[in-house]
């Protein structure tokens, strides 16, 4: 009976040997096998292409131009891509007003800018109509890259529009030409000029010549005519023409509705452009990435085409959006002056602040030895001269020891010089 009694957790410590020697095998198999690596994370989807402007989109933003001449239109959709040369020959044209024609387009031969925004200059109204709205040229010159068949089907469609509403007809300024396009068969509204050697922009009010706007969630966009070129104009009854302009030379462009694109007159074109010519073959528009001068491009497919040149100056952004470079660079070196002080940023900041308040961004501490001379040299030869040196002194001595308190920074005796004025 007792050996019966004993037997029992004999048996059971004989099964633990026994399974823990059949699952060893197992288990040293298992710690030989090498770790499996975890999945790779999921990849972020690409950010889907922007999708092309709607044709309500696009007559929204034609809306303003799709009258002008063929001629006209074609420079304009073409300087439209350079929207910081637009900017700065806006400027130009604002100093020099009464510059117009062919005359304006030889003024500024010598500007950098491409020569579809130098052919502009012959138009000042329209150069300061585009200048006042640099968000709606960079639009019109990117939905222009993207499809300038799309484009010009858009304008088409305006054009029909204003016919319809008894606003686009011949006038002793303009011809409207209806006629059919032979390679496409597309029925096609033109409009040239009545006499070719002048040429008449249209002013008008796009909520009314186009009759009843078909998309009220995308109203046209409408920018009044500069009342000194169109002095009394009435559009409330359609269109309005300032004085004609005597543009022989320049204009070299021409809209090929057919085929959806801009046509170049090489031959006018190389008559203007004296210093860019074009070879024979370039009869149809191409843009130049370099001239575009760091605005970026809208679409996917136009960074691609063109992104690698010219996209990199932050500078031509800021100048085509109307910011002053002036008043940047004054606070710029007003920082750097201020750093090599010692200062720190909120320091400089501070110190910047007050020094543009006081004068225009400069650093008055760093600048007292150069005002003391230019006080020097405005006063000599006065009567009291140094009485009033003396009080331009005190003046200076006080501006710099309120900077030294403010700023953080003491004036260096004699020298100008300085060293930072936080505590060890």
């Amino acid at each position: 009976m007792r050996a019966t009694k004993m037997g029992h957790p004999i048996r059971w410590q004989c099964v633990r040997v026994a399974f823990v020697l059949a699952m060893l095998p197992a288990v040293m198999l298992a710690q030989t096998q090498p770790v499996p690596a975890p999945p790779p994370p999921a990849t972020a989807p690409a950010a889907p292409a922007a999708a092309p402007a709607s044709k309500e989109q696009l007559e929204q933003l034609l809306a303003p131009i799709a009258l002008y001449p063929d001629s006209l239109l074609s420079q304009v959709l073409m300087a439209a891509t350079y929207p910081a040369d637009v900017a700065d020959a806006a400027k130009w044209v604002k100093a020099h007003p009464d510059n117009k024609g062919d005359a304006g387009v030889k003024a500024v031969q010598d500007q950098p800018w491409d020569p579809s925004v130098q052919s502009l200059a012959a138009f000042p109204q329209v150069l300061d109509m585009m200048g006042a709205q640099p968000d709606w040229v960079q639009k019109l010159g990117d939905a222009f890259l993207a499809s300038s068949k799309d484009v010009l089907d858009a304008v088409q469609r305006l054009r029909q529009k204003a016919q319809q509403a008894g606003n686009l007809k011949s006038t002793e300024q303009q011809k409207v030409i209806v006629e059919q396009e032979p390679t496409t068969q597309q029925t096609v509204i033109k409009v040239e000029p009545a006499q070719p050697e002048t040429v008449y922009v249209p002013a008008y009010n796009p909520s009314v010549v186009y009759g009843a706007w078909p998309y009220p969630s995308y109203p046209p966009y409408y920018y009044p005519p500069p009342p000194y070129y169109y002095p009394g104009a009435a559009l409330a009854s359609g269109i309005a023409f300032g004085i004609g302009v005597a543009a022989v030379g320049a204009i070299w462009g021409g809209c090929n509705w057919g085929r959806g694109d801009v046509n170049i007159n090489v031959n006018k074109y190389n008559s203007v452009n004296t210093n860019r010519q074009l070879n024979a073959n370039q009869t149809n528009f191409q843009h130049n990435s370099a001239n575009r001068r760091g605005v970026p491009y809208g679409d996917q497919g136009s960074r691609d085409k063109y992104g690698s040149k010219g996209v990199g100056d932050a500078s031509a952004r800021n100048d085509y959006r109307g910011r002053d470079p002036s008043r940047d660079a004054q606070r710029q070196q007003a920082q750097s002056s201020l750093q090599d002080r010692g200062m720190s940023p909120s320091q400089q900041r501070a110190g910047s602040d007050r020094a543009g308040a006081a004068g225009g961004g400069a650093d008055r501490a760093g600048v007292q030895n150069q005002a003391r001379g230019a006080s020097d040299s405005a006063l000599r030869g006065a009567g009291n001269a140094g009485a009033a040196r003396q009080q331009a002194d005190r003046g200076s001595a006080s501006r710099a020891s309120a900077a030294s308190r403010g700023g953080g920074a003491r004036a260096g005796g004699g020298g100008g010089g300085g060293r930072g004025g936080g505590r060890r």
